[in-house]
């Protein structure tokens, strides 16, 4: 239910090209230092508020509106892997690991991780620069809002028919082959996320290691995940989000441990 208003407001900001908006300073600089348009600028700040697939949502509209092309949208999948931040910081941080100090780790490891990312393979895109550098909508606010509610259900009941049958799958194969704990914690992460940390937090081993493995589960995202990014993608190519989800488990389990040993 969470991610319903922010999928209906990304899709509105997306339509009226919100981007104009922001101070050009702010833009133009990340703009430049990630060599991305200003337009795949908005698809990052829209990523980082909503989370995945927020993310794969924002950059297919986007596309669809040709404010970016595919070269872009395709680039952007490598870093554009955000989770919701409150998700993190509650979820995980204080109700999962009991220690809010945690959230806040594997909270700075996933955004640092993308932003490493991002930088690492700035030259490998081809900003979308003057593709469409304003979208001209003449349509009313009332009819983009009713086709963002429209969109948004649609994909809700994607991702809620996902989940759920990625959770029954985790469960049956965990009571059918009887799995200790360690392997029924690989196998839910594998194949969804929340469960996968759910059941880790639950482990009786050191908070460090619990840490790590959470930033690397959130990381990759789970297969549950992956399914309703390629739902949303349809035509954008699928194999840059696997090549930075992987690039990012490892990149983020770095950082958990060296801020977990710092400030831990």
């Amino acid at each position: 239910p969470s991610m319903f208003p922010m999928f209906v407001l990304s899709d509105i900001l997306i339509n009226y090209n919100f981007i104009t908006i922001i101070p050009n300073t702010i833009t133009n600089f990340i703009s430049k230092v990630l060599n991305i348009s200003k337009e795949a600028v908005l698809v990052l700040f829209i990523s980082l508020i909503s989370g995945f697939p927020g993310n794969a949502l924002a950059i297919k509209n986007s596309y669809d509106l040709k404010l970016i092309t595919k070269n872009e949208a395709s680039h952007l999948l490598l870093y554009a892997h955000f989770s919701n931040p409150l998700f993190i910081l509650q979820t995980i941080g204080t109700f999962y690991l009991k220690n809010n100090i945690y959230g806040i780790i594997i909270l700075i490891s996933h955004i640092l991780s993308n932003i490493i990312i991002a930088i690492i393979f700035r030259n490998n895109n081809i900003p979308s620069n003057n593709y469409i550098s304003k979208n001209n909508n003449c349509q009313s606010f009332t009819t983009i809002l009713s086709n963002s509610i429209k969109r948004s259900i649609n994909t809700l009941l994607m991702i809620a028919g996902t989940v759920t049958s990625f959770l029954i799958i985790s469960t049956l194969i965990c009571h059918i082959f009887q799995l200790n704990n360690y392997l029924s914690v690989i196998i839910k992460s594998i194949l969804e996320m929340t469960m996968g940390l759910s059941s880790l937090s639950l482990l009786n081993i050191k908070d460090i290691y619990k840490v790590i493995f959470s930033s690397i589960i959130i990381s990759f995202g789970g297969l549950s995940i992956h399914m309703q990014v390629i739902s949303i993608l349809e035509d954008i190519p699928y194999h840059n989000y696997l090549k930075g989800r992987i690039y990012q488990s490892i990149i983020s389990s770095i950082i958990s441990f060296i801020l977990f040993i710092l400030f831990a």
